[in-house]
């Protein structure tokens, strides 16, 4: 009787194993794909800005994302490719004014990427913009707020200035 039981007790602990372990392999797929997913976001967020499409780097928000925080922050889809749309009018009224602006890339470093729940996730990074030349512009840290929807996730908000 007590190897029946020993023989219970052991298949119901194998049994728990496999299940826990399915389920630990499978949870960590699909972790694997989110950060995958968020990389793709970040990487076509740089890019949009980079290459001022304004229509692309808005979409790559929320409805009601914004940029910044505050009184200051652009705020919905619409303002924020305006913002964008409108920094590129300004590099080209000084280009054309012979001002020879340099191209300019934003360059992220040390990113990190913390997960809230299933469908919230916090990116953390350094960023700095670059001229062409390699002067550095600016530099900062970043944290933004990013949101699953329907399956996308989105940046809900952009923080360059966080100051926690």
């Amino acid at each position: 009787m007590a190897k029946v039981r020993l023989l219970v007790f052991s298949t119901f602990v194998l049994v728990g194993l496999v299940v826990s372990t399915s389920c630990s392999a499978e949870k960590d797929s699909v972790r694997a794909q989110d950060r995958v997913a968020i990389e793709q976001l970040m990487w076509d967020y740089i890019h949009a800005l980079d290459s001022g499409n304004a229509e692309a780097y808005a979409a790559l928000f929320t409805p009601e994302g914004q940029f910044g925080r505050g009184e200051t922050a652009v705020k919905g889809r619409e303002a924020l490719e305006k913002m964008v749309f409108d920094a590129g009018q300004r590099l080209d009224a000084e280009k054309e004014a012979g001002e020879g602006i340099e191209r300019m890339y934003h360059v992220v470093t040390n990113p990190h990427i913390e997960f809230i729940d299933k469908d919230h996730a916090r990116y953390h990074a350094y960023w700095m913009g670059v001229f062409t030349s390699g002067g550095v512009t600016s530099a900062g840290r970043e944290v933004n707020e990013l949101v699953r929807i329907n399956g996308q996730w989105l940046i809900d908000v952009r923080d360059v200035d966080p100051q926690d």
